[in-house]
């Protein structure tokens, strides 16, 4: 019969090996490119998605935060200027921490419910409620 220390070793070297990431929530960088006077966003649908929210929604976000027309293509998202990748991942970051992430336990587990004229940001996780401001 083995010891206990012997059984707990074993236990120890079966168990599976840490993953790198810590998170298993990434904000997705933008991926596009310029052509002429306008930013082309090839993975803008990837973005919504990951976030779980309205395409339109963050559209009129980002369209109010980068100050220019843009419309909804297919996949992409097209913008009416030239604007750098590093500037729309930063507003892209600010919407995550705004509209997605719980600021209790920082998890993406979120919806925006309206409730009597405020939305709010419900977490799944925590189940805390937090009111964001709803002018976009």
């Amino acid at each position: 019969m083995s010891s206990y220390e012997d059984l707990v070793d074993r236990a120890i070297k079966t168990l599976p090996k840490r993953s790198e990431s810590k998170e298993r929530f990434e904000i997705p960088k933008v991926k596009g490119h310029i052509e002429g006077n306008k930013t082309i966003i090839t993975n803008f649908q990837q973005i919504v998605s990951s976030f779980r929210r309205d395409a339109d929604h963050l559209l009129k976000y980002l369209l109010r935060e980068l100050a220019t027309p843009g419309i909804i293509d297919n996949q992409r998202l097209i913008l009416g200027r030239k604007i750098s990748s590093s500037q729309i991942n930063n507003k892209i970051e600010r919407y995550a921490n705004e509209f997605v992430i719980c600021a209790d336990c920082k998890k993406p587990d979120t919806q925006l419910v309206k409730e009597e004229k405020i939305l709010t940001l419900k977490c799944s996780a925590c189940g805390a409620k937090h009111p964001v401001r709803s002018k976009i």
